[in-house]
């Protein structure tokens, strides 16, 4: 906790401890819904289809309401859905004597489209880091509007590419010793207005969240909030982070 007059307010931290994807509880597909006009109007691709494609994929999407420490998905495990975060923020991790997490998913962000391509077991864990609300197609759909859509073809293509670029950048995070440097870039990335175009600027996210992507503690991560917000590229607001410079995060170098 800072205490200091001129810093920002803390993000408030989730109470309790946060289980390990081998500890954790995997959702039951019993539990989805069928999707509405609500959850319709928040996902970037439906809108490129043709109108019987849309009410077609409208008719088949289900939606699920996700409880923090829960998996979505699970190594090793065949992929049945396509997903997309509606609300919340999930954590792509796998398992292993060191962890790696690859990046955290927020509201808008779709993922996994090249393991449904391949039709492969999952090869990362799907995560909740807090309640969130997750759309899915059904593989099947999301094949038939590869065959007839060239809109969501071009959104895959897109989807493709950017993530491409979104895991080289990862490795690099993964390697990088400096803890403000650690931040800044995972911050950058959850930014991302292709892949999350539903963050805008603003992200509702807690200190431990972000400890949880970046793998360092809440005081540790609110050290470099501070620094970062000292360089003017974000600033620390009540339940989240305003992004001020997208590329001053992406080039922040620790004076």
């Amino acid at each position: 906790m800072v205490t200091t007059p001129r810093s920002p307010a803390p993000l408030p931290s989730p109470p309790g401890g946060f289980p390990s994807a081998e500890q954790a509880a995997r959702v039951s597909p019993a539990r989805s819904r069928p999707g509405g006009p609500d959850e319709w109007r928040q996902i970037p691709w439906l809108q490129r289809l043709d109108e019987p494609d849309r009410e077609r994929v409208c008719g088949e999407l289900r939606v699920v309401q996700v409880a923090p420490g829960e998996l979505l998905c699970r190594i090793g495990r065949p992929v049945t859905y396509w997903f997309g975060v509606i609300e919340g923020l999930l954590k792509m991790s796998t398992d292993g004597e060191v962890p790696i997490t690859f990046t955290g998913v927020p509201a808008g962000g779709w993922f996994g489209e090249g393991t449904v391509l391949k039709m492969e077991p999952y090869r990362y864990n799907i995560q909740a880091l807090r309640p969130s609300t997750v759309a899915g197609i059904p593989t099947a759909t999301f094949h038939w509007l590869l065959d007839r859509s060239i809109g969501f073809n071009r959104f895959v293509m897109m989807q493709l590419n950017e993530r491409l670029g979104q895991f080289i950048a990862a490795r690099e995070i993964d390697r990088l010793a400096n803890p403000d440097l650690r931040v800044a870039r995972s911050l950058a990335a959850l930014f991302h207005p292709v892949l999350y175009p539903g963050v805008g600027d603003w992200l509702r996210i807690t200190q431990q969240e972000l400890g949880y992507l970046v793998g360092l503690s809440r005081q540790r991560v609110n050290q470099a909030l501070l620094a970062l917000q000292a360089a003017g590229s974000i600033r620390v607001e009540y339940g989240g982070v305003r992004v001020l410079s997208l590329e001053g995060l992406r080039r922040y170098r620790p004076t």
